[in-house]
């Protein structure tokens, strides 16, 4: 058998295969599921029927083991598939009415399960449980996708394929669609697959290795069919239009007009964003085709479900002039509109009677040519995976135009899948969004002590977050730990020194083309220096201040001009200190920078309020825990100036205080997410202390 292909990638490790077969279905999923050629994220599922003790009667019966509702078969485990018995699930054709009346069958397979402890079944279900095979995948491959795409697709799979693949126009998933592929099947004995028009392949074999290998022999010979005509009839997508810019001109014209885009696209709902300008989405926007296929919309349901029925193509040069921000946000604020209202124009013609209300209007994918693609969304994996979808889409127009015309599902067809009352359940059933969710947080000096802490909790109530730090192996250590524990959607690291214009510059660069922007600024970087007037040097001196201080203020200024791009307000909190308000021994230089802090946050505050841009300040003391400020010579400043032992400190800083408490890191993250958690939304310039009650830093 074949286990070299050029298209695909053949993973499959006998030594590493379990051997029960429930295992094995799983193994062959998440397999499946880790080539995106194979199947987008969420998409497709697969089935192994088993015979198994039934345990309300002792006897044999066939079971059917399938993926779940709204599982993916990259990440799957046992808990996200659901156990029908095979006979219960077939016997509902019984009671079927017909197709206007299949939505019902949905509630009817609660009473086919086998396995009470199992995931929920999906629409699919039924497609899998009429096939008679022991072991069934259900892909969408774009190479399949893009013949099934094609206008004359069935002919093209008929000729290709010999006619041992069958074929099933268009229909949306459900009852009815595993009834005609059971009909196929019937009508064309000896198959080894079925193709779906403009949607996917079901694939088949008697064992899961079997099913496997037939899969990936199937796709394979559709992407070799396209590679060969690539170019042969026409140039791809009609030929290039324009040339990208640069790499590095991109990635800068991207992150100057990321907020600006976000903050169009957050007019209904707060949006994370993603950019990307791979060479596949480069070829498209830069081609002849553009303009005729982008509003065509993608064929595959999963496709649109997540990319939304078609894209915004920015009417802008790839080397305009985006300085002049006003008229940069003016020209695309009528394009946004345009696009609004004809999305609004799609529902209204579209819409049945009962059909949900309207949903955000915003694109989700904006393309911009010469330069990439957007994609926006509720939070940074669902951004991303929209742009990993429209990517699978460009692949399904490229492939269909080489071999054929492209064809798009029709407006109506595609509405009753966007708006499918099944579907809307499935959002219903969501759960409810956390507090900082599609909120962007950028927190200096956040790979260790406070400012880890508050990056945690922030990332922890939903906000995607930047870390930095200037201390690479720090950076290193924190950004390994923070994969481990939130996956890489959650968060993006960068060296930064907060002294350098330049660098923190690139820092929010950073932000913009991971995220579209920001939305909470967080000043926690911060350095210590404990010695008497007398001993201070002036490299001390500007080292503080450049730091605590000038830190502050460009860090400020980079994220205020995000934030107004935006414009949709934000928050900056910036961490001070007790000392700002409180005089005491060997902390001349520390002590007076942070009373410039605590002052300059005012100042800001009182300029910034037109922007409902919050500026807002915690004074923390003492929090020692995990703190490189707390590291060698502060800590023994400290202990000499109150005459203890450098391990009596935390004690010592306790007992004077009100409440006899040490401070940790995580009090100093609670109190900031009190502040942009949603219950302050009207508080700016407060001073908040949280250092267990030192009354002679009590602000009035």
């Amino acid at each position: 058998m074949k286990t070299s292909f050029k298209h695909v990638s053949y993973l499959w490790d006998d030594a590493t295969a379990p051997p029960d077969e429930i295992d094995l279905l799983v193994y062959r999923s998440n397999l499946l599921g880790a080539d995106l050629r194979l199947t987008n994220y969420g998409g497709g599922n697969t089935s192994c029927k088993i015979m198994a003790e039934d345990p309300l009667t002792g006897m044999e019966t066939e079971v059917m083991w399938v993926k779940g509702s709204g599982g993916d078969l990259g990440t799957m485990k046992k808990s996200g598939l659901a156990a029908l018995y095979v006979d219960r699930l077939r016997s509902l054709t019984k009671v079927y009415r017909g197709i206007e009346f299949e939505d019902e069958m949905v509630e009817l397979f609660s009473h086919c399960i086998f396995d009470l402890a199992s995931k929920a079944p999906s629409i699919d279900t039924p497609l899998h449980g009429f096939l008679p095979f022991k072991h069934i995948d259900h892909l969408h491959p774009d190479a399949a996708i893009a013949i099934a795409a094609a206008k004359d697709g069935k002919k093209i799979t008929h000729e290709l394929f010999g006619g041992k693949i069958g074929w099933v126009e268009w229909q949306r998933p459900g009852f009815d669609l595993g009834l005609k592929l059971k009909k196929c099947l019937d009508e064309n004995p000896g198959i080894v697959g079925i193709m779906l028009g403009s949607h996917g392949l079901f694939t088949w074999g008697d064992t899961a290795y079997e099913s496997y290998l037939n899969t990936l022999q199937v796709i394979e010979k559709c992407a070799e069919y396209l590679a060969s005509n690539y170019g042969k009839a026409r140039p791809v997508f009609g030929g290039k239009k324009l040339d990208a810019l640069n790499e590095q001109d991109r990635q800068q014209r991207a992150a100057l007009l990321a907020p600006v885009l976000r903050g169009l696209c957050s007019s209904k709902t707060k949006m994370v964003g993603h950019f990307t300008d791979d060479e596949r989405v480069l070829e498209f926007i830069n081609s002849n085709d553009l303009d005729r296929l982008a509003p065509m919309g993608t064929s595959c349901p999963d496709h649109f479900l997540r990319t939304k029925i078609s894209p915004l193509v920015l009417v802008l040069a790839p080397d305009e002039d985006l300085s002049a921000i006003a008229s940069i946000e003016q020209k695309l604020s009528i394009q946004f509109e345009a696009y609004r209202k004809l999305y609004a124009d799609y529902y209204e013609t579209c819409k049945h009677p009962n059909s949900p209300a309207l949903r955000d209007p915003n694109p989700v994918v904006i393309l911009y040519p010469g330069i990439g693609m957007f994609t926006f969304a509720k939070d940074k994996q669902t951004a991303r995976v929209a742009s990993e979808f429209y990517i699978n889409a460009i692949n399904v127009m490229k492939g269909a135009e080489a071999i054929s015309t492209y064809t798009s599902l029709p407006r109506q067809e595609a509405f009753n899948i966007e708006y499918w009352l099944l579907e809307e359940a499935k959002l219903q059933r969501m759960p409810k969004p956390k507090s900082l969710s599609g909120r962007v947080a950028f927190i200096t000096g956040s790979a260790g002590g406070i400012g880890k802490a508050i990056a945690k909790k922030f990332i922890e109530e939903g906000a995607c977050v930047v870390i930095n730090d200037n201390d690479p192996d720090r950076l290193a250590k924190a950004t390994e730990e923070f994969t481990k524990q939130y996956g890489k959607d959650s968060f993006a690291a960068v060296l930064l020194d907060v002294t350098s214009h330049s660098q923190v510059t690139d820092a929010l660069t950073l932000a913009s083309l991971s995220f579209g922007g920001v939305d909470i600024i967080v000043n926690c970087a911060g350095i210590s220096i404990s010695k008497t007037i007398q001993d201070h040097t002036e490299k001390d001196w500007d080292l503080l201040y450049d730091i605590l201080v000038k830190g502050q203020f460009l860090v400020t200024q980079a994220g205020i001009e995000t934030m107004r791009k935006q414009n949709f307000g934000g928050d900056i909190i910036n961490i001070v200190s007790k000392n700002a308000l409180v005089s005491g021994p060997n902390n001349a230089a520390y002590g007076s920078a942070k009373a410039a802090q605590l002052h300059l946050s005012r100042l800001n505050a009182a300029e910034l309020g037109s922007d409902k841009i919050r500026v807002n300040v915690i004074n923390p003391d003492a929090v020692i825990s995990d703190s490189k400020i707390w590291e060698g010579s502060w800590a023994e400043g400290r202990a000499k100036a109150y005459g203890v032992k450098v391990e009596e400190l935390p004690s010592f800083y306790a007992k004077r205080t009100l409440l006899n408490e040490i401070i940790l890191p995580g009090d100093i993250a609670n109190a900031c997410f009190a502040l942009v958690g949603g219950l302050l939304n009207k508080s700016t310039g407060n001073v908040i202390n949280v250092d267990g009650g030192v009354a002679m830093a009590f602000v009035r």
